[in-house]
């Protein structure tokens, strides 16, 4: 069976992902069949890249996505040039506003 999922390149601390067809028996980074993309999370523009022409041959032919390619392909069909982390950060940033407020009454409480 071929499967449609990421393989890791890049250097430590320093992930790429490339978007490949391989056989669902060979190891994440082992033998594949064809690259049809990429992925660079930590880019912030225009971080990934993906062949739907070649996915819709790959899937016509049987293969099926892992869940992270497919993530992936569907924003490739939206259209959407990039991925961005901006919920995330978001979200982050509402966490550490709340953490720092509540050491600050906890400072306040604890001096009077």
């Amino acid at each position: 069976m071929v499967k449609i999922r990421l393989r890791r390149t890049g250097r430590t601390n320093s992930a790429a992902w490339r978007i490949v067809a391989a056989d669902a028996r060979s190891p994440r980074d082992g033998k594949f069949l064809e690259i049809l993309g990429w992925y660079s999370p930590k880019e912030v523009e225009n971080n990934f890249k993906v062949d739907l022409e070649r996915v819709d041959h790959w899937v016509s032919h049987g293969a099926q996505m892992t869940e992270q390619a497919a993530s992936l392909v569907r924003l490739a069909r939206k259209g959407k040039t990039t991925t961005t982390n901006e919920a995330k950060n978001a979200k982050r940033a509402r966490r550490m506003k709340a953490k720092k407020a509540a050491a600050a009454q906890k400072k306040e409480g604890g001096a009077a």
